[in-house]
């Protein structure tokens, strides 16, 4: 059985604990959960981010989280998935996980015309080497939590000021960029559908 909540903007703290909280607490026959979710602006740093990949500070705030992955942002007018998974249960592994998602997203930009690709050697989605969409994993208790997002219309400037994903040269871009107009809420409902189906196979 599998769980669906719209939080709509949360700040990036209250949800991470949440997520955490959820996976401390689930038990074995907990149904899993798709958190949809947009933040306010917000720098996420994963396990592995080094802080010389924010190469401005201003008033966007840094967060250490424990997702895997670098340096990142998050906005508003971006799609978030949080996936909060029993990967034990549904027989995944991670990167099995990792390509679900990637592949949930490519489904649904291929919907919109839109041809994106996955890298083996570097996690996310991609429209002419331009990075559309993030991937960030915890695994606790073979179970999973933090997830995706994918830039649908918003202010992509704040990602002038990191080394996205620790890539110097790494350029970012979005669903409005390449003539699509789409809710955010509405290519969120794509994405969960896209999740669910990969999920029910």
């Amino acid at each position: 059985m599998l769980t669906i909540r719209n939080l709509g903007l949360q700040d990036y703290d209250i949800t991470w604990q949440a997520m955490q909280r959820f996976t401390q607490e689930r038990h074995t026959f907990a149904n899993d959960e798709l958190w949809i979710v947009e933040h306010p602006p917000v720098y996420t740093l994963g396990l592995n981010g080094k802080r010389e990949h924010v190469l401005t500070i201003g008033n966007i705030p840094v967060i250490n989280s424990d997702r895997g992955g670098q340096v990142t942002y998050h906005g508003p007018g971006q799609v978030i998935i949080y996936v909060l998974l029993d990967i034990k249960r549904l027989n995944l592994g991670v990167r099995q996980l990792v390509t679900l998602l990637e592949q949930a997203m490519i489904g649904v930009l291929f919907q919109y015309d839109i041809v994106a690709v996955a890298k083996l050697d570097a996690p996310g989605v991609y429209v002419n080497d331009k990075k559309i969409g993030s991937i960030g994993l915890r695994i606790k208790k073979n179970c999973s939590y933090h997830g995706l997002s994918l830039n649908n219309d918003m202010d992509l400037r704040p990602f002038d000021d990191i080394n996205t994903c620790g890539y110097s040269d790494l350029k970012v871009t979005q669903l409005s960029d390449l003539g699509v107009t789409i809710s955010t809420q509405q290519l969120a409902s794509s994405v969960i559908q896209a999740i669910t189906k990969a999920l029910s196979t």
